[in-house]
């Protein structure tokens, strides 16, 4: 069986998502993109894209060499708990959803493929670090959204009946209710923000584009896995961004327009929000994607630097945005991660080798475009 043939999924319900509830969070999900794109009416939106924007037809062959030796790496030094503590580096349920995302992103089957019980401990761990009582994942809200994100991904795709070993998961959450009270924690966070935005912590009164960007990208993988996320509340979230986007297409970090500099990361991020929340008539929107295209030849650090994490955005703002300059990012940079890449399959970066290595694996995972997230 090829993969993904056998796999558990739903439509996201920006690009055709629907679902046929198998419990609390077991959703039987259809993965004919153009079945779904003839039964919606978007067939004509679909063949106005290049052939390839939505499925490629052939992942190429350096890329399946790199993320197969970076899948194996992974699978080999996530922890029992589910986690990434060796190597040092960041730790936390945010780092962990994105190497959940990673194992996702392959295309092997998550419930009995070769990573799947990677994929069940990445949950487990995810959900273990929740309050129970505020919902918020890890202590920052760095961690909340990217875990948040993960878990969004995973819902309707793993199978919570086998999530938790017989014996230990009597008591436990499931995907689905993780999911919806990490929801809610957002929520609750930026009704206590002036500025509709989010910080590091939860009662944060001030934000930045950097932390609002995770949480507000998880906010969006979980309206499209069907949790109910109000449309004020990504409004709101939108407002704060093109009150930090500049004419030129540069967006600021904290505190208001003012004192910019070069930051592709938050560009990026930026464009991203608008591409997926479908606010691409924005004219913030058309500057931000116009600023990226203008240096799509720039895979390098810029502003304050964190490369991994700027080119983990880069790629989605440019394949969402557009997607023929995206190719043409993409060969550049699959060149590049070729050279870089360790024979153990990792990554070298600034933020320890599992995280540089889940940063760098979900840059040119787009190339396999399985997650839900990633499609246009």
């Amino acid at each position: 069986m090829s993969k993904f043939q056998s796999k558990i999924g739903r439509w996201s319900l920006v690009s055709g998502h629907w679902s046929l509830g198998f419990g609390h969070s077991l959703v039987i999900g259809i993965w004919t993109l153009g079945f779904a794109a003839s039964v919606l009416g978007f067939a004509a939106v679909a063949a106005a894209q290049p052939p390839n924007a939505r499925i490629g037809e052939i992942v190429p062959r350096d890329v399946r060499e790199m993320y197969d030796r970076g899948l194996q790496y992974l699978a080999t030094t996530q922890s029992e708990n589910g986690d990434w503590t060796g190597g040092g580096g960041e730790q936390g349920p945010g780092v962990t959803g994105l190497g959940l995302m990673v194992f996702l992103a392959s295309g092997e089957d998550p419930n009995f493929g070769l990573y799947s019980n990677n994929v069940r401990k990445a949950c487990r761990n995810i959900i273990t670090q929740q309050n129970a009582s505020t919902g918020i994942l890890g202590n920052s809200m760095y961690h909340h959204g990217f875990g948040m994100l993960g878990l969004a991904e995973a819902y309707g795709a793993v199978d919570d009946r086998s999530l938790w070993p017989e014996g230990k998961g009597k008591d436990q959450r499931s995907i689905g209710v993780a999911l919806e009270l990490a929801v809610r924690a957002a929520i609750t966070s930026q009704k206590k923000n002036p500025l509709g935005a989010w910080r590091y912590s939860p009662d944060a009164t001030d934000g930045d584009t950097s932390v609002s960007g995770a949480v507000l990208v998880g906010l969006l993988a979980s309206r499209n896995a069907g949790i109910e996320v109000p449309d004020e509340v990504i409004d709101k979230a939108i407002s704060y961004y093109t009150k930090m986007t500049a004419a030129s297409g540069q967006v600021a970090y904290s505190g208001g327009i003012g004192g910019f500099d070069e930051s592709l990361a938050r560009i990026s991020i930026a464009t991203l929000v608008y591409a997926i929340a479908r606010r691409k008539d924005l004219p913030q929107f058309k500057s931000t994607l116009g600023y990226l295209v203008n240096k799509w030849e720039f895979t390098g650090p810029s502003g304050f630097g964190w490369m991994e994490y700027q080119r983990y955005y880069q790629a989605q703002a440019l394949f969402q945005g557009d997607v023929e300059t995206w190719e043409k990012w993409n060969k550049l940079l699959i060149r590049q991660f070729k050279a870089q890449q360790l024979p153990d399959g990792s990554f070298k970066g600034q933020f320890g080798p599992a995280t540089s290595t889940t940063l760098s694996l979900l840059a040119v995972a787009l190339n396999y475009r399985f997650l839900p997230i990633y499609e246009r």
